[in-house]
């Protein structure tokens, strides 16, 4: 299957605006197929929702996979180092989410975006303005793994990150959570939860209630199936968090 082909059949918003540029320059860098070669034409975004009013879709599997693929590039590159760790991250995730074909694709396209800068504040607009919070959310548990995925906290890809969340329009308590769920120190728990330490353990079985809604994995199922096994990675995290407090505090 030629790499056009591949992804022009599973976009839909992803295809214009400053992804699309990015995803079209990358598939006429490595494309077998010349008839798609003009995707390297695709308009970048003017820093305005209006260009993208004209065609909106719902988010499909390759807008995500698209996405992520953008913003994970912007990450890798932020500490001026591309690691083997970060490569085999994100190998590992696309080969459980798509299998081991598909993941090919989708890292031979990273390889060629990573050749680009990368308009963080531009492609989070476009995503923000098409994308549903819990789908943002996902994205940004994927970040957090990338960055953590050589075993240690690098300040620049933290920065970037957080430019990127709240360039998605997460909050700060969103940014938390996520975060919580790979740096572990002896709050982490409850900031997974989205409460302080200090939280009375009915405000804890409150907050475990209201993060299982917000993080269960039928909040992403419009993009298939493959895309609910990281959302309940994410799910479970919550469940073990609450369940670590819960032994903490011998609560019943």
């Amino acid at each position: 299957m030629g790499y056009g082909k591949w992804i022009a059949g599973a976009l839909g918003w992803a295809m214009g605006g400053p992804i699309g540029g990015i995803i079209g320059f990358a598939i006429g860098a490595m494309a077998d197929d010349k008839s798609f070669n003009g995707a390297r034409e695709i308009p970048k975004s003017t820093g305005t929702n209006a260009n993208y009013r004209n065609y909106r879709h719902q988010t499909q599997s390759g807008d995500f996979a698209s996405a992520l693929l953008v913003l994970s590039a912007a990450v890798m590159k932020a500490d001026n180092r591309l690691l083997k760790s970060e490569l085999d991250y994100i190998r590992e995730f696309f080969t459980k989410q798509f299998g081991s074909a598909n993941a090919a694709h989708h890292i031979g396209v990273l390889k060629e975006i990573l050749q680009k800068e990368i308009p963080v504040r531009e492609v989070c607009e476009q995503i923000r303005y098409y994308m549903e919070h819990p789908m943002r959310l996902q994205l940004m548990y994927y970040l957090f793994g990338i960055a953590a995925s050589d075993g240690k906290v690098d300040q620049s890809e933290l920065n970037v990150i957080t430019q990127i969340a709240h360039g998605l329009g997460l909050s700060d308590k969103d940014i938390e959570s996520l975060k919580a769920m790979y740096y572990k120190d002896t709050t982490s728990a409850f900031k997974i939860l989205e409460i302080e330490s200090t939280a009375t353990d009915d405000e804890v079985k409150k907050a475990y209630r209201k993060m299982a809604m917000k993080y269960h994995p039928d909040k992403v199922r419009g993009l298939g199936e493959q895309h609910e096994k990281s959302a309940n990675e994410k799910f479970l995290k919550v469940q073990e968090a609450y369940e670590q407090i819960k032994k903490e505090r011998g609560i019943k």
